[in-house]
């Protein structure tokens, strides 16, 4: 069932609030859009705090990422979320936010990048890191283009996270999956290291997705999730 532009309103406002109520933004931090069926934007405005925003605060632009509608300026990284569906047709929604721990891995200059959790694995293969690129500038999206086809959740270098999805929904709880995967990695570091799984088993569980009806194009590939070999290797 299509739904209708006002549902896509109450869903991206719950998400917006939901960002806020988990501390993942702080301030006015933060940015979520939706593509609508007519290809146009639905997305956040500037200068307003995720935990205030109303149905009505939301901003209405074209397909070009131009406001529409709406009673203030949209956010100031419309761009990339402009760029991402640009390269993602099946994206539907976009959730940018500032998680603790994953943007702490990102600010350390970390990608989330070992074979640890089978369900990150199935869900997300692994979470690059991309190049640190000035807030609300092209710049941004720039180290993300490399990543963009073949992965759903990017780490962001000394800027936070950014997920999209197939609705706003699984962008947010790819967002959670992420800042979740970023806890559990840190806890394991901090334990004496954390132990990856070896290339069979990884590949066992990229080659699960179909059995769980996990649609992602992530694939493995060398160093995209780190296996045990790999540190091993990297440890001589």
């Amino acid at each position: 069932m299509t739904k209708t532009q006002q549902k896509h309103r109450e869903d991206l406002v719950q998400v917006c609030h939901l960002i806020y109520e988990k501390g993942w933004v702080a301030m006015n931090d933060g940015n979520v859009s939706i593509r609508l069926d007519d290809g146009r934007i639905l997305c956040t405005p500037t200068g307003v705090s995720k935990r205030l925003v109303r149905r009505q605060d939301l901003i209405l632009c074209d397909s070009a990422g131009r406001k529409l509608k709406g009673p203030r300026n949209c956010t100031s990284e419309i761009a990339m979320h402009m760029t991402i569906y640009s390269h993602r047709p099946d994206v539907r929604s976009v959730v940018h936010a500032h998680p603790p721990v994953a943007t702490g891995f990102a600010s350390a200059g970390r990608a989330l990048d070992k074979a640890l959790l089978p369900e990150v694995i199935i869900q997300l293969g692994a979470v690059p890191l991309a190049a640190y690129g000035l807030p609300g500038t092209p710049a941004l999206t720039e180290g993300m283009k490399p990543f963009l086809a073949e992965y759903d959740a990017i780490l962001l270098e000394n800027h936070g996270c950014t997920t999209y999805g197939s609705d706003v929904w699984e962008a947010f709880f790819r967002m959670e999956m992420v800042e979740h995967f970023a806890r559990i990695t840190f806890v394991a570091e901090m334990m004496g290291g954390a132990r990856a799984l070896p290339r069979e088993e990884v590949e066992k569980l990229f080659a699960a997705r179909a059995r769980y009806n996990v649609k992602s194009r992530a694939r493995m590939q060398p160093g995209m999730p780190l296996v045990a070999e790999d540190l091993v290797e990297a440890q001589r």
